[in-house]
C-alpha cells in the first residue's frame, strides 16, 4: 500500500532500525554516571550530538535533545522570550507557521505578551520585507519556517534572518521539513526539528542555541541536556535519530532529484486528468516531495477515504477532515480553495509506478465523491431571468454551499447576483476561489441577518 504522507511521519529508516536494535544493548545506562556501562551510554549520547551538529551546522555544546519537536519549538519560543524579557514582549511569527509555534504564540499572547502575524503570498511564501518591517525595538523573538508542512512552500530565511540581525532580533527557524535535504541557510540564532520526519524514532526532537543568544530556560530544570531538555535521555532513539538524519543527507542529493521529478509529474497531470483543480505551493521554491492540491466540489474527507480504499495514504488540510471544521491555518492564510484538499508527500523510495497508479486511479475517485454530492458536470447555461437569487446553505458543511451556488449561477443573467447564506468558515475561502476559476465576480460578504454570512457573487459570463 503506497504511504504517501510523510510530512506527517516517515517510515523509519533502515539506518535508524538498525542504530536503535544495537544502540539498545549498549545505551541502556545512565549517561551521567562514571561506571563503565555509564561511561560507554555517553559515549554513544556524544557521538550522537556531534552527528546531528554537523548536520544542523552548529555546535555539539549548542545542541539538545528534547521529547518531540513541538517540545523543542516550545522550549525554544519560551527560552528566547524569557531571556529578552528586558529588550521587549514581542513575538513576530508567520501566518504559516506550524501549530506548535503558533501554540507557543497563543500562550504568549495570554501571558500578556504581544503576537505580531506576517501574512503571506498565495504561493504561501513570506514577503522578506514584511517580515522585517514587522521587527521593531520591542521585539523579543521572530519565528520562521524553513519550509512549509502543508504545501512544501521554501520561505526566504536568509533574507529574513539577515533582517533579523539588523534589528538585533534572534530569529527561530522551525527545520522540522527540510532538514532532511540540507542544512538550513546561515543566520538563524535557535532551530528545532523532529526526528519522525526524516525517517528517525518518534520521541526525538533537537533544539540548537547558537552561543551568544540569551535564553532562560523555563520550568523546572535539571543537570541533563544542559538544563534545557530535564528527564532521562531516550539514548537508544537519540542514537537511532543522528544515524539516520546522517543516512538521509547522505542520499539526499540523488533522492530529492528522483521525487522532485515525480512531483512534477504530480503538479503537471493532476490538472490535466481532474477538471477543476487547483494546485497550491510554490511551483519552484518548495520541498521535493511534497505537492498540495485542492478539488472543486469535493468532500475531503469522503476523497481520503475513497483514496485510503485504493490503496493511497495522503493527508488534507480541509475542513471537512477536521474536528474543528475550519481549514487549515495555511490555506486560510493563503486564500486559496480549501475544499478537497490532498496533499501528497512522498518518503524516500517511492516508486514510479506507484505515482503513476495513484493519477490513474484520481479521476474516477473525485468524480465518484462529485456525483454522490450532486455537483455540476457542465457550465451553466444563459439566462434570462432577473433579480437576485438567495441560496441557503446555513448548516450545510462545504463543498455544499459551493455547489448549490454552482448550480444556480445561470439562473440569473449576466450581471445579476447570487447570495449565499453559509455558517460553514471553509466558505470564506472556498467561495471567493470558486469566482477566480469560474470567472465570476466575488463581491463580499456581510453578516446574515438569519445567521452565518451572507456572500455575494455577480455572474460575469
Amino acid at each position: 500500500m503506497p504511504y504517501f504522507d510523510a510530512a506527517s511521519a516517515a517510515p523509519l529508516h533502515p539506518v535508524a532500525r538498525q542504530a536503535l536494535l544495537a544502540s539498545l544493548d549498549e545505551g541502556w545506562a545512565d549517561p551521567a554516571r562514571l561506571y563503565r556501562e555509564g561511561r560507554r551510554a555517553r559515549m554513544l549520547l556524544d557521538a550522537a550530538r556531534e552527528a546531528a551538529a554537523e548536520a544542523v551546522g552548529c555546535r555539539a555544546d549548542e545542541l539538545v535533545f528534547t521529547p518531540s519537536g513541538t517540545r523543542a519549538v516550545h522550549t525554544g519560543v519560551s527560552g528566547a522570550l524569557a531571556g529578552r524579557r528586558r529588550v521587549g514582549n514581542r513575538l513576530v511569527v508567520s501566518a504559516v507557521e506550524h501549530s506548535s509555534v503558533l501554540h507557543a504564540a497563543e500562550a504568549h499572547a495570554a501571558a500578556g505578551g504581544s503576537v505580531t502575524e506576517v501574512p503571506v503570498d498565495r504561493w504561501g511564501a513570506v514577503e522578506a520585507g514584511a517580515f522585517a518591517a514587522a521587527l521593531d525595538g520591542s521585539t523579543a523573538l521572530a519565528c520562521l519556517q524553513s519550509a512549509n508542512h502543508e504545501v512544501g512552500t521554501e520561505q526566504p530565511v536568509a533574507r529574513a534572518a539577515a533582517a533579523c540581525r539588523e534589528a538585533g532580533v534572534p530569529l527561530l527557524v522551525d527545520a522540522a521539513q527540510s532538514l532532511a535535504w540540507g542544512p538550513v541557510a546561515e543566520g538563524w540564532s535557535l532551530l528545532a526539528a523532529s526526528a519522525h520526519k526524516w525517517g528517525g524514532p518518534a520521541g526525538v526532537g533537537l533544539l540548537a542555541v547558537r552561543k551568544g543568544v540569551r535564553f532562560a530556560p523555563q520550568g523546572p530544570s535539571d543537570e541533563r541536556e544542559s538544563g534545557r531538555a530535564p528527564g532521562f535521555e531516550n539514548l537508544p532513539a537519540i542514537v537511532a535519530a543522528a544515524a539516520s538524519l546522517r543516512a538521509v543527507r547522505a542520499e539526499a542529493e540523488a533522492e530529492g532529484a528522483r521525487l522532485r521529478a515525480l512531483v512534477d509529474r504530480i503538479r503537471a497531470r493532476v490538472p490535466e486528468l481532474v477538471p477543476d483543480v487547483e494546485v497550491v505551493g510554490d511551483p519552484v521554491r518548495r520541498l521535493p516531495h511534497l505537492v498540495t492540491f485542492s478539488c472543486l466540489y469535493v468532500d475531503g474527507e469522503t476523497l481520503l477515504h475513497e483514496l485510503d480504499r485504493e490503496g493511497f495514504s495522503v493527508s488534507s488540510g480541509s475542513s471537512c477532515t477536521s474536528s474543528t471544521l475550519t481549514p487549515s491555518h495555511v490555506l486560510r492564510a493563503m486564500g486559496v480553495l480549501s475544499e478537497g484538499n490532498v496533499r501528497v508527500s512522498l518518503p524516500a523510495g517511492t516508486a514510479e509506478e506507484d505515482v503513476d497508479r495513484f493519477l490513474a486511479v484520481l479521476p474516477g475517485v473525485v468524480a465518484g465523491v462529485r456525483e454522490r454530492l450532486g455537483a455540476p458536470v457542465a457550465a451553466p447555461a444563459p439566462a434570462a431571468g432577473s433579480g437576485p437569487l438567495v441560496v441557503d446553505s446555513l448548516g450545510k458543511r462545504c463543498p455544499i454551499p459551493v455547489i448549490e451556488l454552482a448550480k444556480v449561477i445561470g439562473d440569473v443573467p449576466v450581471g445579476g447576483t447570487v447570495t449565499v447564506l453559509a455558517d460553514d468558515e471553509a466558505a470564506r475561502l472556498d467561495i471567493p476561489a470558486w469566482c477566480e476559476m469560474r470567472g465570476q465576480e466575488y463581491v463580499g460578504e456581510e453578516p446574515s441577518p438569519r445567521g452565518g454570512t451572507a456572500y455575494v457573487v455577480r455572474r460575469l459570463g
